[in-house]
């Protein structure tokens, strides 16, 4: 029997360390659940006017609501809605503040349309996207941008650092299909994590009782 101490041993401890990590993950889904709920609250809250001196991180999906004149100066940032084509990123004038609004997608085949507009209503969230990394390269001549980078973005057209996703716009019909926040944007795997740690653990606990048992049974063979 002694020889079985060793594989069983194994087979516990092997047992217990993927089912703790788990459990963990449990935990962790139920932590970022709410965190997912708190956005989604923030959200979609009654909009207020952009704050004088926004934060990017107590501001942000804060939801607003601004008045002003576009530009038609922007910025275009390349993604993929089903087809190819860019985020417009436009300036927005309101009289006293020039602030950046990103009006959603266009198809390449739009990219360059003239959307200056004399006076709009936007209603969105202040959003800060972490995008970048050191691997983005860098815009193209073009006016193409590889991401949502707002303090470049805000320099490259002369505004404040601060970005309104936009959800509706009225007061002009731009051809602009708006890609507004949702607590989409938050990463949650977690569930997929405790259901791959739960598997393993039962995977090693027929593999472990399966060793033993043939162990044991060679073991009266000898």
């Amino acid at each position: 029997m002694r020889r079985l101490i060793f594989p069983v041993l194994m087979g516990v401890i092997g047992v217990g360390i993927l089912v703790a990590l788990g459990v963990w993950q449990v935990q962790r889904l139920g932590q970022k659940e709410a965190l997912i709920a708190r956005i989604e609250a923030k959200i979609g809250a009654a909009p207020v006017a952009v704050p004088a001196s926004p934060e990017p991180e107590a501001d942000r999906y804060l939801a607003v609501t601004a008045e002003g004149r576009l530009t038609g100066r922007e910025v275009h940032v390349l993604t993929s809605e089903g087809e190819p084509g860019y985020r417009v990123i436009a300036e927005i004038d309101t009289g006293d503040r020039r602030m950046m609004a990103d009006l959603g997608f266009v198809p390449q085949a739009d990219k360059d349309i003239a959307r200056a507009a004399a006076q709009v209503t936007l209603t969105g969230n202040l959003h800060w996207p972490q995008e970048t990394d050191r691997f983005t390269p860098p815009p193209d001549p073009a006016n193409i941008w590889f991401a949502r980078d707002v303090p470049a973005m805000a320099q490259a057209l002369a505004t404040e650092p601060v970005l309104i996703v936009v959800r509706s716009l009225e007061g002009a019909d731009l051809g602009v299909q708006p890609l507004p926040i949702d607590g989409a944007l938050v990463r949650n795997d977690h569930r997929e994590y405790a259901i791959t740690w739960f598997s393993l653990a039962v995977v090693w606990a027929v593999m472990s009782m399966f060793f033993v048992l043939r162990m044991a049974r060679d073991g009266r063979k000898d």
